[in-house]
């Protein structure tokens, strides 16, 4: 009969929470995945504007077209300010959920190994207890063959 791990419910606790950091840090890398995305596509943007701009002065543009340009160009850049810094927000969280996510990981698997512990230290000691009882059945078996025996040469 073996007795139940007593920190049981923490070991479901730690499994818990495993399982929470882990679903938050796949949550974080897709959100800094969308960030470092929007990052690039404004970057590329920027570029090809940057280009059409080159292109538009070469052939010749209005000061009103110029202007437009450079306001354009200007407000990517502040775009790109903010999305940088948004993907560099995304990068710090992803790091802390990935601490995170080792330290519950780190928590779960020790008490994994103490649950293990328990229940080999249980079955040592069922063995232990089934040994004993069969060495009293085997010891009361062969006491009452002796005493069999006895009575049987006591009889002739």
């Amino acid at each position: 009969m073996t007795k139940t791990f007593p920190l049981q419910p923490m070991v479901h606790l730690a499994h818990q929470k495993n399982d929470a950091a882990t679903r938050k840090f796949g949550q974080l890398n897709q959100q800094q995945q969308v960030a470092q995305t929007r990052l690039d596509t404004l970057l590329q943007y920027r570029k090809d504007y940057q280009a059409r701009f080159q292109d538009a002065v070469q052939n010749g543009m209005n000061q009103s077209d110029l202007r437009n340009f450079q306001n354009f160009i200007r407000r990517l850049d502040e775009a790109i300010v903010q999305q940088s810094s948004a993907n560099e927000q995304a990068r710090h969280s992803v790091q802390a959920g990935r601490n995170e996510l080792e330290d519950t990981q780190r928590k779960m698997k020790s008490f994994d190994m103490l649950a293990q512990r328990h229940m080999e230290n249980e079955k040592k000691l069922a063995a232990k207890y089934e040994q004993q009882q069969l060495d009293e059945h085997t010891g009361r078996h062969a006491a009452f063959k002796a005493a069999a025996s006895q009575s049987e040469k006591s009889e002739n």
